[in-house]
């Protein structure tokens, strides 16, 4: 039993002298992602002036339904032109039902009706039509209302080769190589928050070395929404402390990440 339990000892230390800390560019003390779901006016009216004011970049996950798509593209195509991640959010923007608060979902665009092959041909195409605005193939993925499944299996796993990341768990932050996990990245719902709540996120991460993402829909509008004072208040923060947070898209973030870990 004492020599198990030393070898057990001994694979728990050497685990532990693995783990490294990010280092990220410019000496930063954290990387920040804010992504941006849904495709929403708001996104285009506001957050995106507001971040190239301040020079960051951002990630927005645009389902190809949005109603903003199909007047909008030319500012879409701007803002991808400007630095900002165009992410993945699937065609329709499905999600299951079972849930309470899930009265929204139409029944064709229930995931438990429908098949992983289904879901996953509807992912890649938004990949294909997301080029045509950004010229890009490199990209990141939000899984609508974080559901992983359709017609109660896992969909998620095989479209992993199309996709440099996803945002998919719980909220949490992410302080060293050996915890990257880039399939299954957590991700605060912010709905709601204060800009001091926001900021003191951030500062958490910065406190830690880590990694943090943070997701929003609306933005002084629309639904899950924040108000727009606390999204100035934290965009001016990140602004005037870059020496401590290093603010870009999550593709960009996450390849940077992904090399360190050796992933």
């Amino acid at each position: 039993m004492n020599k198990l339990l030393l070898a057990v000892l001994g694979l728990l230390a050497g685990a532990a002298a693995q783990a490294a800390p990010f280092t990220w560019p410019n000496g930063a003390r954290a990387a920040v992602s804010l992504g941006y779901d849904d495709g929403l006016a708001s996104q285009l009216d506001h957050v995106v002036p507001a971040l190239n004011r301040r020079g960051l970049r951002a990630s927005f996950y645009v389902p190809i339904n949005s109603p903003t798509v199909p007047g909008r593209q030319a500012e879409w195509r701007a803002a991808a032109a400007a630095g900002h991640e165009l992410g993945n959010h699937s065609l329709f923007h499905g999600c299951s039902a079972k849930p309470p608060g899930r009265e929204w979902v139409a029944p064709h665009r229930d995931l438990d009706r429908q098949l992983p092959a289904q879901v996953q041909e509807q992912v890649i195409a938004a990949n294909t039509w997301l080029q045509a605005l950004d010229s890009r193939t490199r990209r990141t993925f939000t899984p609508p209302c974080l559901d992983l499944t359709a017609g109660g299996q896992d969909f998620v796993a095989a479209l992993q080769p199309h996709f440099v990341a996803f945002r998919a768990a719980g909220p949490g932050m992410v302080t060293d190589t050996t915890q990257l996990q880039p399939y299954a990245m957590p991700v605060y719902f912010v709905e709601g928050m204060t800009g001091e709540q926001l900021i003191a996120l951030v500062d958490q991460a910065a406190a830690q070395g880590a990694l943090v993402s943070l997701l929003f829909h609306g933005v002084g509008a629309e639904h899950l929404s924040v108000t727009r004072e606390a999204h100035d208040q934290l965009l001016d923060h990140l602004a005037r402390h870059k020496d401590r947070f290093w603010t870009d898209s999550f593709v960009t973030i996450m390849e940077n990440a992904r090399r360190q870990a050796g992933r």
